[in-house]
């Protein structure tokens, strides 16, 4: 019942009051990413969702468009400023995500939408984490943030599904605050410890292939 149902009503609840009473931050935070960071304020990603629906995730930009003498963008490090830095240490750059949350590509609690080009490269038993919307904050968010190795990461979000509750889901939320606050172990170039993770994944699954 409450997987089915009740999941999705307090989802459309609790994300619909906060883009409400957020609003003001909302549109703060809008205009200081516009006129340090430039436009457009809003970045758009693609992520797969639930069943593996691709649909657009919303985030406040982060990076400048600096580009080299050739027109190429620089590297993330150098378009991260300071102030970017700022909205990924606070997750603030995540607060658009509540109107995903709203139209239902997401949930308040769920497995993080990772990038599109992992998907070929789940297990059988990690796909499980497409069989649930995909949340703002999740388990595996709670259970080392992004420094979780991402075997680590996946088996914590296959045991979310697993075990999905209510009482899960207010135990991830409130730890959810206190590692926010607490600033525990945050990366400010979260897209980059992602890649760097994947690839040690994908670099050590090929060297089991190759002394086969």
């Amino acid at each position: 019942m409450y997987r089915r149902y009740i999941k999705r009503i307090l989802d459309i609840i609790i994300s619909g009051i906060a883009l409400l009473l957020l609003s003001p931050v909302f549109l703060v935070l809008a205009i200081l990413v516009r006129t340090k960071l430039g436009s457009p304020v809003i970045f758009h990603q693609e992520r797969p969702g639930y069943r593996e629906k691709i649909f657009t995730l919303c985030k406040f930009r982060t990076m400048t468009d600096e580009r080299d003498e050739n027109g190429e963008l620089l590297p993330d490090a150098r378009r991260l400023t300071p102030f970017g830095s700022f909205l990924r240490k606070t997750s603030l750059d995540e607060l658009p995500e509540l109107w995903n949350i709203f139209k239902g590509d997401m949930s308040l609690i769920g497995p993080r939408p990772l990038l599109v080009g992992y998907l070929p490269y789940y297990t059988e038993r990690e796909r499980i984490r497409h069989t649930v919307r995909p949340g703002l904050t999740g388990l595996s968010q709670v259970s080392g943030r992004n420094f979780l190795g991402w075997d680590e990461r996946l088996a914590k979000d296959v045991e979310y599904v697993e075990h999905l509750n209510f009482l899960m889901d207010v135990k991830v939320f409130f730890q959810t605050i206190a590692v926010v606050f607490r600033s525990d172990d945050v990366s400010v170039d979260s897209e980059a410890v992602e890649c760097y993770l994947w690839e040690i994944r994908q670099k050590r699954e090929d060297e089991v292939i190759d002394h086969e």
